[in-house]
């Protein structure tokens, strides 16, 4: 409602004749936002109702005003060409929110009128990067963060072998497939170590690694009873060195956000996110290459006197 209102007093502001018929409405928004969640749990069950209706009625409202107030400023007469197209870019956007503002109002009539689980992919989380993802990774203090997935593989010198942008919140256990034939249709070869957390683990990934051809699969078993030869595995020397190495991907990680750029996407768009994402990992192999290049440069001799 912010948005829609704050586009359409730009609007109002570009037309020679202004915008008729659009009541501002975002202070009793905000006065039922602020009532909803200042309501203890003895109030929610018996007054979050009736508020989101009005909410979602002021919200329905604005909406519909802003569809108006468009389709009067599409006949505007006596502006120049310049004009004519900024007010036809304003247009589009307040369109554009007014889209995403009956999805928000659908989802909210769906999950808290009428008591449905509204699916994932259905719902808006941000108007600004609809393109956003819920991602839930069982952290204690993080149950729920928006953003993106990112799939990555390092080699033993440190360079990013492998990187994806992921949709949704997949499963870690559905990337050792792809990421094997990723890995083949690039080195034409498997690589002589899988190594991965336990989220990796399952009977049909260590399959698909023998498969491959992987000279060691380094991921350990997820859940149940481990028989003795499985403790026996794991707590042998390659399998400890191969743990080792699955840990520096997580430097790796920090060097990209803190050093490589990937802290923040402040482009709109995924296509844009993806380009960012890329940028890092490309930045950190140059400059990996470049660390590499100059530990194996010959010393200088001293001239002879």
């Amino acid at each position: 409602m912010r948005t829609i209102t704050r586009l359409v007093e730009d609007l109002h502001g570009k037309l020679p004749q202004g915008v008729e018929g659009f009541t501002k409405r975002t202070r009793s928004a905000r006065r039922r936002m602020q009532e909803i969640e200042r309501m203890s749990a003895r109030q929610r069950r018996e007054q979050q109702q009736p508020k989101y209706r009005e909410l979602i009625r002021i919200t329905g409202q604005v909406v519909q005003n802003a569809r108006q107030a468009v389709e009067k400023a599409k006949g505007a007469k006596g502006m120049d060409v310049a004009a004519s197209v900024a007010i036809d870019q304003l247009r589009a956007q307040i369109l554009a929110y007014c889209a995403l503002g009956d999805r928000v109002i659908d989802q909210t009539r769906r999950r808290v009128i009428e008591g449905e689980e509204v699916p994932v992919d259905e719902k808006v989380y941000s108007i600004f990067e609809t393109h956003t993802d819920l991602i839930k990774r069982g952290k204690a203090r993080k149950l729920v963060e928006f953003g993106h997935k990112v799939f990555l593989a390092e080699s033993a010198h440190g360079l990013i072998t492998d990187y994806q942008v992921l949709e949704g919140n997949p499963a870690d256990s559905v990337h050792v497939a792809p990421s094997l034939e990723r890995n083949k249709k690039t080195f034409q070869q498997a690589p002589e170590l899988y190594a991965g957390d336990r989220g990796f683990d399952s009977v049909e990934n260590q399959e698909k690694c023998r498969e491959a051809g992987v000279g060691h699969i380094g991921v350990p078993q997820r859940g149940g009873i481990k028989t003795a030869e499985r403790k026996a595995f794991e707590r042998s020397p390659q399998f400890k060195k191969s743990q080792r190495f699955r840990v520096g991907i997580e430097g790796r990680i920090s060097v990209l956000i803190r050093g490589r750029g990937m802290r923040r996407c402040l482009a709109r768009g995924r296509e844009r996110f993806q380009v960012l994402v890329g940028a890092a990992v490309l930045t950190n192999n140059l400059m990996r290459i470049a660390e590499l290049l100059k530990d194996h440069k010959p010393a200088r001799r001293p001239k002879a006197a």
